[in-house]
Formats: structure tokens, sequence, C-alpha cells
């Protein structure tokens, strides 16, 4: 995420819930009106499922504490206000607590189809539905847990497995690739890009392997030039069975790839 951002954390009341008022609740209503279509086309049946199951409304930003009520009879996860930006360390602590950090503000209109660091919508639309999910709960609960044992030197690696799964991975679906990530699931921009673009030229695509993605370096601020692809769900949800912290030193020791994109005072 970026270092600094224009946007202000918005503060939740006694019984955690927030004040958004009619524009926010407005461009709430029109992201998901306008990604729905592409969710809907694009996105593999865990997170469709998951959204399903939350039943989020569509016409306001959702509160915290419903979003929780639901996750918690079904996984015991709840979702918590944070500031737009924390470290890792309290991004792996709240994970390993079931607790997901979601940044309180949503997005302005000038920043409707891109914004850099993670807002509301990217929070609920993207990650929640995941979270509702037993399977998927555990591994991002395994990563919190791997990163609580870390040395802090070591975070930058632990958060490509996230990156490259959770956020922006792919997985095989009846034949057809299909996005999984909440980065993707709230982009209006990158899920096309992701599943078309590869047809195209785009995007290179490579096999699921932790150790590989933990060796592949990103950028946060550009469309992912490649993403990994999971054939086979089991196999993302042994990687929480994993010793990763291993995992991370014969990464280390393999070196990184060379980065898939331009450095960034280049692109």
């Amino acid at each position: 995420m970026p270092k600094s951002t224009e946007y202000e954390a918005k503060h939740p009341d006694a019984d955690g819930f927030i004040a958004y008022d009619a524009e926010e609740d407005a461009v709430w209503r029109d992201l998901v009106a306008q990604q729905m279509p592409a969710v809907q086309r694009h996105m593999a049946q865990p997170y469709l499922r998951g959204l399903d199951l939350l039943d989020l409304p569509r016409d306001r930003v959702p509160q915290c504490p419903d979003v929780s009520a639901k996750l918690g009879a079904l996984t015991g996860w709840r979702v918590e206000p944070v500031p737009a930006l924390i470290g890792f360390g309290k991004f792996f602590g709240m994970l390993a607590d079931r607790a997901f950090p979601a940044a309180s503000f949503i997005r302005k209109r000038k920043h409707f189809d891109y914004i850099e660091e993670p807002d509301i919508f990217h929070e609920i639309f993207g990650h929640t539905p995941l979270l509702t999910d037993p399977a998927f709960a555990a591994f991002s609960q395994a990563i919190g847990e791997a990163g609580t044992r870390c040395d802090k030197a070591d975070y930058s690696w632990l958060i490509r497995l996230y990156w490259f799964s959770i956020e922006f991975g792919l997985m095989r679906e009846g034949g057809e690739v299909k996005a999984l990530g909440s980065g993707l699931a709230s982009s209006v921009t990158e899920l096309p890009w992701a599943i078309s673009g590869h047809d195209s030229g785009g995007p290179e695509r490579r096999p699921f392997d932790v150790i590989d993605i933990l060796r592949t370096p990103y950028r946060i601020d550009i469309h992912q030039p490649l993403y990994f692809v999971i054939d086979d769900l089991d196999s993302l949800f042994a990687a929480a069975r994993r010793d990763l912290l291993a995992d991370i030193r014969q990464a280390r020791a393999l070196g990184l790839h060379a980065p898939a994109y331009p450095p960034k005072d280049a692109a």
C-alpha cells in the first residue's frame, strides 16, 4: 500500500457503526452496480457462494458489526475498522486472531475506477465473501499465524503468498480460468484484464507453487503482469499446513525472481 494517503479513517460509534453520508452510500451503490456483471461472469464459485451468503446491501455501505455477525456464525471471523494504513505486523496479528482489518473510508468519485490503497469496498465486497468458507478462512489465519512468528525482515516474503492467492489468485473451474482474489473482485478494470487479457498477449499465468510465489516480487500500483493459477483448491489449503517459515528460508536462499514489471519511475 502507499506510504501516504489523502484519506482519513472514519471512526465508529460505541456500537461499532460508522455514519456514512449520502454521497458515500451512492459511491458504494454505483460500485456494486458496475462491478456485479463482471463478478458474476468471471469470479469463481467459492467467492460467489460467499457473496450470496453475506447478502451485502447494494444501496449503502455495509456496517462492520452486521458483516461480523454473519461471518461469526459461519467461521468465527469478524471485521474491524482500521486506519487506511496499517503495518504488516498488525495485519498478520489480526489475521491470526480471525479479525479482518477493514479500512473504514470509501473512495471518492475521482478514484471510482481505481484507488491504490484499500477502501471499504475492496475490504468488504472483495475480501469477506471468501471468509465465509472455513477452508479459506483457515488459510488466511495460517498466514497470519506465520506472520506473528517470523522476523520483520521476512514480512515482505510471506505477504507474497497472500497477495498471489487471496488478493490476486486465479483458479481453474469447470475447464475455465476464474478469478478468486479479492483484489480482482473489487477492481473495475483488473478483473477483465486478469481473465481475458491473457488471450491477447496480456498477463502471464503460472501454476500455483508456494516457493515460486514467495520469490516473485510485485507492485501494488499496476495491473499485475502475472498471476498464479490454482488447479486444485486442496493445493492452496495444503499451504496452510506447511512450515511457511522454512519455505521463506528456502525462498531467500534461492533469491527473488527478476521483476515481471518495469521500475516504477519507468512505468
